[in-house]
């Protein structure tokens, strides 16, 4: 294939992107498997050095750990599969331009982007009204619905499906709820796919609200647990002194690496099958030259 000379700087400039992302994603990975003495003296750049997999060891020997995995892959799945029963009803309610009060409903929603009653009314909302903190559901329902993922949808429904198009399903006697379901959803597998991205990327790094609702060390998500093991290790280093001190601060890294390779894993595992998707969804709503 051919390279344009004109095209040339563009490609440069992709590909220092890409290493300006990738290289500390790839750099925490062997990092996480390389000798921490090496790392810590600035050696491993390109590839690890001394495999050594006692970080892995000492995360995975906690047990709070695979409770804090099944959590979060539970909260993920659910998370996402109500926020998705809520987001896609209210976008395409709000694509209809015939609706009525379909303005000030968007500007409602649009409202809440900006401004917010703050972390105590909501916390007071939350826990007293709902009675919902430290229950599976306050990481569920409380902020389920992302308005920006919703315009996102609403925008692909307003400009990426025709109008006669519902006018012939009219005809044929088809309903709103029979339109989304049978002929709009199929037809917005790009957007659908970016949206349960977006909202699973989100549920799988929710924290704040753990952290904030959730006491009982049986529902906490990965999250959670990660940061309470490198609390741990760093107040155990802190309290070692001389070569027992270098020691902890070793492992205390490995186990650093470890714990942002385990949590991330699972999402860079996903987003190759979304891909295909992603490119066409990402670019809803742009203007087409």
């Amino acid at each position: 294939m051919k390279v344009k000379l004109s095209n040339l700087p563009l490609y440069i400039l992709g590909i220092l992107l890409l290493l300006i992302v990738a290289y500390p994603l790839y750099f925490i990975v062997i990092a996480s498997v390389s000798d921490p003495a090496m790392v810590m003296n600035g050696e491993v750049w390109l590839w690890p050095k001394k495999i050594n997999l006692t970080g892995y060891k000492e995360l995975f020997q906690v047990n709070r750990i695979w409770t804090g995995y099944r959590n979060t892959i539970i909260y993920t799945v659910v998370g996402t599969a109500v926020s998705m029963l809520v987001t896609v009803p209210a976008a395409y309610a709000l694509s209809i331009k015939n609706l009525k009060a379909r303005k000030s409903v968007m500007l409602y929603f649009m409202f809440t982007m900006f401004f917010n009653g703050g972390l105590i009314p909501t916390y007071l909302v939350v826990a007293q009204t709902l009675h919902m903190d430290n229950s599976f559901w306050v990481m569920i329902l409380p902020f389920c619905l992302n308005v920006y993922n919703m315009i996102i949808m609403r925008t692909f429904f307003e400009s990426s499906l025709p109008q006669e198009l519902w006018e012939a399903a009219q005809l044929d006697g088809c309903s709103h709820a029979c339109y989304l379901i049978k002929v709009a959803l199929p037809l917005s597998k790009a957007v659908l796919s970016v949206i349960v991205l977006y909202y699973v990327v989100g549920k799988w790094n929710e924290y704040f609200t753990a952290l904030i609702y959730l006491r009982n060390d049986k529902l906490v998500p990965l999250q959670i647990v990660l940061r309470d093991i490198l609390i741990q290790n760093e107040a155990f280093t802190g309290a070692q002194m001389g070569a027992a001190g270098l020691e902890a601060s070793k492992k205390a890294n490995l186990i650093k690496y470890a714990s942002i390779v385990v949590a991330t894993l699972p999402m860079m595992i996903l987003y190759p099958f979304l891909q295909k998707y992603f490119e066409k969804g990402v670019m809803i709503g742009a203007v087409k030259g």
